[in-house]
This record gives C-alpha cells, sequence and structure tokens, in this order.
C-alpha cells in the first residue's frame, strides 16, 4: 500500500469530526475568521454584537502572550454596548463544558513572517482553541511537532494574533498520535507531547481512534476547561496525562458517590503533584464537600516545590511553622488548603487549636496526601481519622507498602490498603518508561572487596561485614572511582550526583576524603552534605518505611541524642559549603538549617553542586531534572532502593538518556525483588538498560546502515536528493544517541565499534554542514523537506569545550615544534568545526593563529592578545554592518543588546527605525529581514560562547 498523503488523512479527519458533531466551516483568511467569530460569540451568548461592540472585545482579547490570553479565555470580556451599558461576553463555558459550539475549519491561511495554511482547526465559540498538524503516513512524527512551533514563530501572532488562543496541538501520521499544551516555545521540546490511551494505560495511536475518544467534543472542552493548569511560576500551560485524567476523575467519583477512601499507585517521577494537586482544585467545586486539604510531608517543601505549589494556586502554600495560621484557614472560608502533615497534627492534638478545630470536625473534610507511603503509617493517620470523624481520605503513592515490604511498628504491619482502602488507578515504572514519561536505569555492579578466600584486592582483616564496608582502604578506592568516573557518568558535569552511604560515620569519613583529594589537586568537585544528627537517621535496611520520628526533618535537630561529635563535624561542613557559596548557614539556628536545607537542594537543581552526599535525606520526594546519577554505599530494599533509583530518571533532554545507578555493594537482588513487587520481574529489561555489549552491536548495526547511505564521508556530499539527505541525517542521529549511550559505561572504548573516533567526528562533520544548510532568516518561504527534521544538536556535546578550552589549546601550539604545529593546527580546526558554538567563530580563531599567534612571546599573554583581537573584530564587523545598510549605530547596538537580552527576533517596525534611508514597501521586508540575519550572525559569532574567556 502506498503512503497516505496529508490530503486524504486531512480528509478523513475532518469527515470524522462531523461525524463527532462539530460543524465543518470554510475559512480562508483572518477577516473570515474575524467574522465567524462574531456569529459565533452571538450564538454562545445569545446576544447581538454591533460592530463597534465587536471591536471592542477584540480590542480586549488581543493582548498579551500565550499564558496572558489563556487566563483572557477563562475570564468574561467586558464592553459598553451602543446604548451605554456595561455588559460582559463569555469565551467559553467551563462548568458546563458541553455547552458550547464547536466547529472544524482547514487551510485557515495567516501571513506573518511567512505565510502559513493550517491543516485542520478546531473552533471553539469562533476561536481557535486546537490545531492538528497532520503528516503522511511514514513520516516522522517529530516534524509535524518542529512544524506547529515554525508556524508559532511564523505567524500565529499575526493580525488580532488569534491562534495565540490556541490551547492544544494534536500532530499526527496517522499511525501515531499525540498532544500537547501550548506552553512557552522557549522552552518546549518534543518530550512534551503525549500519547492518549485508556484507564488500562493501554495506548491510543491510531488517528481514528484518537479522534473518537480525545476529541470528541465534550471531551476536548473538558481537557481545556478542567485539565489544563496555568502555572503562573513558569507562566506556561501544562496538560495532564491520561493517567492523571483518569486518577482524578477516578477520587471525584468517588467523593460525588460514596463516603469510602481510596489510593493512587503512580510511579515516582510520573507527576503526582500535580495530579493530586489539581484533584484538591477539582474537588473544592462540589458544593456536598465543606473543605479539601492538600497534605504534604515538610520534607517536600524545598524551595523548588513551594514554588510549584504557589505556581499552580497563587499563594496557596505556607512553609512556615505557624500551625495558627492553618487553625485560621480551617476555620475560615478557605476551601482549598495546603499544609504540612506536622502543621495538621499540631492543629488537632495541642489543646489550644481546640476551641475553633471543633467547628469543622464532623464537617465534609476530603484529605488529599501526596506520598503517602512516607506519612501515614504511624499514630498520625489515626489521629487524623480519629478527629475528622466525617472525612475521605486519599493517598498518592509511587510505591505502596505492600504485606511483602511492609515494615513493623507499634501497630504492627500496615500496608496502603489497610490504611486507605481500594486502588483507584495504577500506572506502574514499566507503564511510565514505554511512554517515555520516565527514563530507563543503568545500574553497574563495583566490586569493592573479594572474600578471604578469594585473592584478597583490599587488604584488610575484618571480623565483619560493617568493619570490611567501612575499611579506610575500601571507602579511599570508592571515593577515587567517583573522581576518576564522574565527568564521564554527567556528561561533563552536564547533570548532578547524589551519593547514599549506609551511616552518619560513614558520610563524615567519605566528606573528608574528597575534601583531602580536593585539597590535593585531585579535583575540582563541588561536594555538599547534610544530614539529620538523630539516632534514626541510620538505616542499615533502608527500606524507605518512615517513623513518626523520622519525619522530623534535619532543621529541628534533637539535642538529647548526645550527637555532639556528628554535629560537630557538621557544622564544619556547612563552614566549607559557607566558603564555597559566600553563604551564613550553620547548625546552632532551627530556621538557618532549614534554609541549608533548601538552598542545598536549589543548588543541586541549578547544578551548582556536584556531588551531593547523604544518608537517607533527598531519597524520597526530592526531584530535579538535572541530577543523573546516584551512587550508592548502602543497603536499599523494595520502595526505599525504587526511590532512591528514581532520583536519576527524570525526563529532560536528549543528553540525558539514562538515570545511572552505580552500586558499590551488590544489590542485584534487592534490585530485582524490587521491580518484581513494584511492575513485573519479566518486564526486568524495559527498565534497566541493556548490557554494554547489546548498545555495542546495536551501533555497530547502524554503522553499517549508514555506510550504505554514504559509504565515506565525502559521499555524503553526493547525495542526489533531500530525501536521501534525510535518510543520513535519521541514521547518524541513531548513531549519536547510541554513542551517547555508550559514553557513559565505565569500559566504553572506540576500539570496541567497527567506526573510528576520527570517522565519527567527520561524518558529524557533515550533519552539521546539513544543519548550516537548513538554517538561516534571509529566505525566501521554505518549502525544504530538511527544515522539520530535527537534528538533535544537544548530542553534539564535548568535553566542556569553549573558547577558555581553544586558547589553552593555542598555548600548547605556541610551544610546539613546526611540524606539531600543522598536527595540532589541524585538531583545533577540527574541534572547532565540530562543534556547534565555535563553527561560527572558525575563521576569526583561524586567523588569529595565523596573523597574531606567530608574534606573541609569552604563553600567558595569549588570553590578552585574543581578547583584544576580538574586540576589534567585533568593532570592525558592526561598523560593516552599518556602513552596508546605512544604519544608525547606537539604534544598532540598543537593538542588539535588547536581543541578548530577551532572546526574542528583534521586531520588524524597530529594525526599519534604524535605517537612515527607509526603503519601499515592497522591500521593507526583505530588507529588514536580511538586516535581522546580520544581526543574528554577529550575535552567534562575537557573542555567544565568548564570555568568561
Amino acid at each position: 500500500m502506498t503512503a497516505q498523503p496529508e490530503q486524504i488523512l486531512e480528509k478523513n479527519l475532518i469527515a470524522q469530526l462531523t461525524r463527532l458533531g462539530y460543524k465543518t466551516v470554510v475559512i480562508k483568511d483572518e477577516k473570515e475568521l474575524l467574522e465567524n467569530l462574531k456569529t459565533q460569540l452571538e450564538k454562545h451568548n445569545k446576544v447581538a454584537i454591533s460592530q463597534q461592540e465587536f471591536k471592542q472585545i477584540l480590542n480586549h482579547i488581543n493582548k498579551g502572550n500565550v499564558f496572558e490570553r489563556a487566563k483572557i479565555l477563562r475570564d468574561r470580556v467586558p464592553y459598553t454596548n451602543d446604548l451605554g451599558e456595561n455588559k460582559t461576553i463569555e469565551l467559553i463555558n467551563q462548568i458546563h463544558w458541553c455547552q458550547n459550539e464547536f466547529q472544524v475549519a482547514q487551510q485557515i491561511e495567516m501571513e506573518g513572517t511567512y505565510k502559513n495554511r493550517y491543516d485542520v482547526t478546531i473552533l471553539i465559540n469562533g476561536l481557535p482553541l486546537i490545531q492538528i498538524e497532520l503528516k503522511r503516513r511514514g513520516l516522522e512524527l517529530k516534524e509535524a511537532f518542529n512544524q506547529t512551533n515554525r508556524y508559532e514563530r511564523h505567524s500565529y501572532g499575526a493580525g488580532n494574533g488569534l491562534f495565540q488562543f490556541i490551547q492544544l496541538f494534536v500532530i499526527s501520521n496517522g499511525v501515531n498520535t499525540k498532544y500537547y499544551a501550548n506552553n512557552a516555545l522557549k522552552s518546549r521540546t518534543f518530550k512534551q507531547t503525549f500519547y492518549w490511551s485508556d484507564d488500562k494505560n493501554k495506548l491510543i495511536t491510531q488517528l481514528a481512534d484518537f479522534t473518537n475518544i480525545f476529541l470528541e467534543p465534550c471531551h476536548v472542552s473538558k481537557m481545556i476547561t478542567k485539565y489544563i493548569v496555568l502555572n503562573e511560576t513558569v507562566k506556561a500551560l501544562m496538560i495532564l496525562r491520561p493517567y492523571q485524567f483518569y486518577a482524578t476523575e477516578a477520587i471525584i467519583e468517588k467523593v460525588k458517590t460514596t463516603t469510602k477512601f481510596g489510593y493512587i499507585w503512580h510511579t515516582t517521577g510520573s507527576g503526582k503533584t500535580l495530579t493530586s494537586f489539581k484533584t484538591a482544585q477539582i474537588l473544592t467545586n462540589l458544593p456536598n464537600v465543606h473543605k479539601v486539604v492538600f497534605v504534604v510531608d515538610r520534607k517536600d517543601l524545598d524551595y523548588q516545590t513551594t514554588k510549584e505549589f504557589n505556581g499552580f494556586s497563587k499563594g496557596s502554600i505556607d512553609g512556615t511553622n505557624n500551625t495558627e495560621a492553618l487553625v485560621k484557614q480551617l476555620a475560615g472560608d478557605n476551601k482549598l488548603i495546603v499544609t504540612t502533615i506536622q502543621k495538621l497534627n499540631t492543629a488537632i492534638s495541642k489543646a489550644k487549636y481546640l476551641g475553633k478545630m471543633d467547628k469543622i470536625k464532623n464537617e465534609r473534610v476530603v484529605f488529599i496526601f501526596d506520598e503517602c507511603h512516607r506519612s501515614q503509617f504511624g499514630k498520625t493517620h489515626d489521629t487524623i481519622k480519629k478527629f475528622f470523624s466525617n472525612c475521605q481520605m486519599f493517598g498518592f503513592t509511587g510505591t505502596p507498602i505492600f504485606d511483602k515490604n511492609a515494615g513493623s511498628n507499634e501497630f504492627g504491619k500496615r500496608t496502603t490498603e489497610m490504611l486507605f482502602g481500594e486502588m483507584l488507578h495504577k500506572y506502574v515504572i514499566t507503564d511510565a518508561i514505554r511512554d517515555e514519561n520516565v527514563l530507563k536505569f543503568s545500574i553497574e555492579y563495583i566490586r569493592t572487596f573479594k572474600r578471604k578466600e578469594d585473592i584478597v584486592d583490599i587488604n584488610v582483616e575484618a571480623i565483619d561485614e560493617v568493619e570490611v564496608m567501612n575499611a579506610p582502604i575500601r571507602l579511599n578506592n570508592i571515593a577515587d572511582y567517583i573522581v576518576t568516573n564522574h565527568n564521564r557518568k554527567t556528561h561533563q558535569k552536564e547533570f548532578t550526583a547524589i551519593f547514599c552511604v549506609s551511616s552518619v560515620a560513614s558520610l563524615v569519613e567519605y566528606y573528608k576524603l574528597f575534601q583531602q583529594k580536593k585539597e590535593a589537586g585531585l579535583h575540582n568537585l563541588k561536594i555538599a552534605t547534610i544530614f539529620s544528627y538523630q539516632t534514626n537517621e541510620e538505616d542499615l535496611d533502608a527500606v524507605g518505611t518512615f517513623e513518626e520520628e523520622d519525619l522530623i526533618i534535619a532543621a529541628e535537630p534533637r539535642e538529647e541524642y548526645g550527637t555532639n561529635h556528628s554535629r560537630d563535624n557538621l557544622e564544619t561542613f556547612i563552614g566549607h559549603y559557607n566558603q564555597m557559596f559566600s553563604t551564613n548557614f550553620t547548625t546552632k539556628d532551627t530556621q538557618s538549617f532549614y534554609n541549608y536545607y533548601n538552598d542545598i537542594a536549589k543548588r543541586v537543581k541549578q547544578k551548582e553542586v556536584d556531588i551531593l552526599l547523604v544518608v537517607n535525606m533527598f531519597l524520597t520526594g526530592f526531584d530535579s531534572k538535572s541530577l543523573n546519577t546516584l551512587y550508592v554505599d548502602k543497603n536499599l530494599k523494595y520502595h526505599g532502593l525504587i526511590q532512591a533509583f528514581s532520583r536519576t530518571n527524570r525526563i529532560l533532554n536528549e543528553i540525558k538518556s539514562q538515570g545511572n545507578i552505580v552500586c558499590f555493594r551488590n544489590l542485584k537482588q534487592d534490585t530485582d525483588d524490587a521491580i518484581e513487587l513494584f511492575s513485573r520481574l519479566e518486564h526486568k529489561n524495559e527498565i534497566i538498560l541493556q548490557p554494554y555489549e547489546d548498545y555495542v552491536t546495536k551501533f555497530n548495526s547502524s554503522f553499517i546502515t549508514l555506510i550504505q547511505i554514504t559509504p565515506t564521508v565525502n559521499s555524503v556530499n553526493n547525495l542526489k536528493s533531500e530525501e536521501d539527505e534525510v535518510e543520513f541525517i535519521k541514521t547518524f542521529r541513531e548513531l549519536m544517541r547510541l554513542r551517547n549511550v555508550l559514553s557513559t559505561f565505565t569500559e566504553f572504548n572506540f576500539d570496541d565499534l567497527s567506526m573510528t573516533e576520527q570517522q565519527f567526528e567527520d561524518y558529524k562533520s557533515k550533519y552539521l554542514d546539513l544543519y548550516d544548510k537548513t538554517k538561516g532568516f534571509n529566505q525566501i518561504q521554505k518549502t525544504s523537506i530538511l527544515d522539520d527534521i530535527d537534528f538533535e544538536l544537544e548530542l553534539i556535546h564535548r568535553d566542556e569545550i569553549n573558547v577558555t578550552y581553544i586558547l589553552k589549546l593555542l598555548a600548547k601550539l605556541n610551544n610546539s615544534t613546526s611540524e606539531e604545529i600543522e598536527k595540532q593546527k589541524k585538531a583545533i580546526i577540527d574541534l572547532i568545526s565540530g562543534d556547534v558554538e565555535l563553527r561560527s567563530k572558525r575563521e576569526l580563531i583561524e586567523k588569529f593563529i595565523e596573523q597574531n599567534l606567530p608574534v606573541i612571546q609569552e604563553n600567558d599573554d595569549i588570553p590578552d592578545e585574543f581578547n583584544k583581537f576580538w574586540e576589534l573584530e567585533k568593532e570592525i564587523a558592526l561598523n560593516k554592518i552599518t556602513l552596508e545598510e546605512n544604519l544608525d549605530a547606537k539604534k544598532l547596538e540598543e537593538i542588539i543588546g535588547k536581543y541578548m537580552f530577551t532572546e526574542k527576533k528583534p521586531l520588524r517596525d524597530d529594525v526599519v527605525g534604524m535605517m537612515k534611508t527607509k526603503p519601499g514597501l515592497k522591500e521593507r521586508g526583505i530588507t529588514a529581514e536580511r538586516i535581522t540575519d546580520k544581526i543574528y550572525n554577529f550575535v552567534n559569532t562575537f557573542i555567544s560562547g565568548i564570555t568568561g574567556f
């Protein structure tokens, strides 16, 4: 069967949408779009709108970016009618979401920077709220994704900007179909696109099936009105994934129809906080619910999480210990309350609060517990349940407590089911990995000693295993291993790591070793640590069940345990931290210590800390996309193991291909047991990366495919068509992905591959040449199929190659013999050619090598001389643009400065405004684009990647 053309796909989709209840409407351009909007708003609001009134409405809604328009969409729009009366109209019915006007149009044409025609547009009450882009069967889905991004840059903001009201994108090639929210273009990646599924997590990928379910008018309008979150923190739209939707719906149904409890099992890293918060938000609108209380453990209230919660609902979270404020909220009119379990327990336990609390103890209060596997297995659960006699409790957990992994306390064995009842929805780690919502794990087990009957590789006579594990030579060997391999594991510190150890005593020894090695100049890693100096910090079994005492954060240390020695050590370590980051934290003040906890969390996320050394802290509830490695010298089991491993597997970008786990203990059986408990053991390969040898085989197989397309590097130049170029790009891109995975294995060596490292670099240069061919702004409307191909330049990542690195190479070059100079010179040029950011600087660096380097006597003078050279060349280039285009020099510098600050394309009017001689209207657009192109090239060459040398 031949590939299905886009037109047939589009025609079939329109017919299907019509059968679902959409009215087809022919709209050619913005003029007809506006006429249709007026008609639909009149119909929806059951009111006649004059042209003057409609003009007011347009003026009101034609402002702001996508995020601001999303807020306008959800508000009533004010206007003054022709009789002078103040009126409002509704843009979308959010309460009765089915009661809106649904239309579908195709090939609407808009002209902005370029003229674009959009495949299929779904209009609700006349506004384009869902944009569907189609590609023919066989093409990558990513091409449709890239196309919507291009349209947004080129034409969505044109005219009255009605296409900036788009809430959802749908992309499909017929076989695969995904959806995603219209969030900030700058941060949008293909990894933020989702498949829909049924409530058993079976994917629905075919366009026809997806349309019947997801694009059904009532469902899609419900997704827009109920399940899109306007995140104030990042000023972006977020939409729930299918499993989040089903979990929320299940709880709402439970509250509407029963008084029973329930829990949601959604694997760690799948976005439970957003799901549970959205659930709480929706429940507040149910008339029979008096209050909804969203309960978190204070361990979770780090800097980023507080921002996240307040992003979902501005000012909703109070991260202090102010129980008085909580009691006031509970007794007052607040329907949605976010609090910590610690404050809630205080509010219902202390006599001074009971007078106010008695007023609501018999009311219908719904509790949503975030991460209930940690906070609900002591007496607090029973206290809350006993106090609120008419309450309903729902828990969210990534790792439920079953009989097999339940610890015992004074209450006996307690499971999640015993505390919360029925499991309402399940989404396990294998589901999340399949859907690419979390990453697989790459686990390496490093043997650190041998038994006495073996050849002993650590010279230690040990009485027991604890003594062996803490033998100084073993700890030193592990520290050396981490120092040696950390850059490899974290892609040259592109990511960060946690090192978890068995006890505070071990942690202290490890920290001192790292510090000694740093002072000896053996590494420059930024190591930080935090631990609580209390009895329960040491947890040799590390099952992960926290008793009530364990919930006391390190910010509330207990002096009575007599742990002054570990406290003194921690005070010293915090002193190093203060010196490193110019801070002033201490263990001597509770608030200061809690601030230290939050500051560490923030700096790990911002990649300012390379390795965080811990015992138990940060192994649960801590989410950081920039963390990719966990070093383990600690016994872990069941949910404790899965929770700890899951710190590393948050999706971020193409470079982060897996979570790296480096075990210095034999946890293989414990890992298998945990996988068996929380998914199914037969799915182990879906969770853990395959062995190194398997990736070598895959790489070599892909290399054979590459040489069938392009037998030599130079044959890339002779590819006859863009289709052939696309095949080369896709094949080499796969090689880059595999090499990215291979590079994190300790044993990786190019000698194991069929392709040499030089071949890889040469082909990479050709890959970049094809990328250069497609970019540029001074073009007539693009029609190249390469334009929508994703080159994944993130994967072209070298060992901190920047101008500083180049200058060091130049210093070596200056000391070489004439023969070595030519060899080094070629190596430097090859290096520059293979780096995305440095390619634009190649010609200038070559000029410096040829003309300036030979006359520099001292290597120490090279940075200063290069700086002078660079500033002079920058000034020459700026003057050249000014003279060639006859521009106002001061205005040009202002536009360049503004572009560097905002990273937004200069406005055409601003570009025209700095022209001393204004071109005619016909030439104005082309001239402005040419000048803009020169501005981009100037910034890319002289400013991007240059600072800091």
